[in-house]
């Protein structure tokens, strides 16, 4: 997977005349009804994971649907759920630094938030020159073949893809960081801890590489699926009603560590009242156990879901620099 930086960049420059026509041929971003708020920039670009055909469909697909929940006609707050074509909505960079991000919100396993964890983040990481590819993936209640391991599935697919299209978003393919949020925390901790597992079966080249990110930021990431840290809604819509201890430790990915995984950024409000800053702690043992490089950041106050617009004005603002200021440190840039 060795590049040489220069020619990827420069390749990138001149493949990019070509993605728009390519855009056309994807599957548009989920869109709530109703405009857009001025002065916010959309993703028009997307890429679909599974080109020829996605994996495991269930008898009864489910059909998506983008809500809108927020009131505020400047401030947009979509939640979508029933994804069958899953895939990355893209925010390019004006002068990209070779870097990419791929991101997870979260939404319990029950929606995939849009906004507050997925184009505001792509919008902050694109006006610092990375590639941000905000993933929509499927959803494991869904009944897919894959089951708990469908949306891991999504996000091992994706981290592949960004890599195969390195030179269209002038990318390093080795640089490519994984950050997940809440339940998109837990994917992000799942990939980061189980990248190299199977599963799906390979359908063409883009399966040939490697699916571990550089670096993964898990940002208030659910992560334990037994009591009493686990967040029930997540588990139960992860793994059913009633899982076995063996389903709870294979999803659990402090259970998980391998040798090799890839450093580890942590961060928490111990305030949070949805999911247990435990959890960040369980992680960050269970990679310290495993001499993996760890960064642990627990703020007093933030709650939990804060995302950029909810850390204004508290402590807790300043974790996106926190994050950038580590992430150098580890190759990301």
């Amino acid at each position: 997977m060795k590049s040489d930086r220069r020619s990827v960049l420069g390749a990138g420059l001149l493949l990019s005349v070509f993605s728009a026509s390519r855009a056309l041929a994807q599957t548009a971003p989920p869109a709530a009804p109703g405009a857009a708020p001025p002065g916010l920039p959309q993703p028009e670009e997307t890429l679909d994971l599974w080109p020829q055909g996605v994996p495991g469909m269930p008898a009864n697909p489910p059909i998506e649907k983008t809500t809108e929940r927020s009131e505020d006609l400047l401030v947009t707050d979509r939640a979508v759920l029933g994804i069958t074509v899953p895939r990355l909505s893209v925010f390019r960079p004006d002068r990209p630094n070779g870097a990419a991000v791929l991101l997870m919100p979260g939404g319990g396993y029950n929606h995939i938030v849009v906004d507050k964890e997925g184009y505001e983040l792509g919008r902050w990481l694109a006006a610092r020159g990375f590639t941000a590819f905000v993933l929509f993936y499927r959803l494991p209640y869904d009944g897919w073949a894959a089951g708990p391991d469908v949306a891991l599935s999504d996000a091992q697919r994706a981290m592949r893809l960004i890599r195969h299209r390195h030179a269209e978003y002038a990318i390093d393919p080795e640089r490519v960081a994984a950050m997940g949020f809440s339940a998109g925390g837990h994917l992000c901790a799942d990939l980061a801890t189980r990248f190299a597992s199977r599963t799906y079966d390979p359908v063409d080249q883009t399966d040939r590489l490697s699916a571990k990110p550089i670096c993964a930021a898990p940002i208030y990431p659910v992560v334990s699926m037994s009591a009493p840290n686990a967040h029930p809604g997540s588990r139960e819509r992860l793994l059913g009603a009633n899982p076995s201890t063996a389903l709870e430790a294979a999803h659990s990915p402090d259970r998980n560590v391998p040798a090799n995984a890839p450093p580890v950024f942590l961060l928490h409000a111990e305030d949070d009242d949805v999911v247990p800053a435990a959890n960040t702690i369980l992680l960050r043992a269970a990679l310290k156990e495993r001499n993996i490089p760890v960064e642990t950041h627990l703020f007093e106050h933030g709650g939990h879901g804060f995302g950029l617009r909810k850390a204004v004005g508290k402590p807790v603002e300043i974790w996106p620099e926190l994050w950038r200021n580590w992430a150098r440190g580890t190759g990301l840039g």
